[in-house]
């Protein structure tokens, strides 16, 4: 598999972009690089995409209800798959209610 950095240095319109839009690109590329040949995920693929590469921001969160739901959801026996624009609305949620958010939020942008 071609490493994330290298599949984002191939998009020419990305080699002057901002970081929002390089942070939105990688998320969209480790998207598809777990994704089947129909661009979606199976729910047990998104549980262990979030665990393997989302670890930072949901880390803590196990006694929290709602994070408890949306984990649960995704144990949940059935055939539904989760395609890009549910896995965005998730990883939002998910930050949203992120212990790291906050520290995020505290980080010094001035000298």
């Amino acid at each position: 598999s071609v490493p994330i950095a290298k599949q984002l240095a191939s998009i020419k319109a990305l080699r002057k972009g901002s970081d929002l839009e390089k942070a939105f690109a990688t998320a969209a590329l480790v998207y598809n690089n777990y994704a089947d040949p129909e661009s979606k995920l199976s729910k047990a693929e998104t549980k262990s995409l979030l665990q393997s590469q989302f670890w930072h921001f949901i880390q803590g969160q196990e006694n929290k209800p709602k994070y408890q739901e949306i984990i649960s959801s995704l144990d949940e026996e059935s055939e539904n798959k989760i395609n890009f624009e549910d896995f965005m609305i998730l990883l939002v949620s998910l930050t949203l209610m992120s212990d790291l958010l906050q520290e995020i939020k505290n980080v010094k942008t001035t000298k």
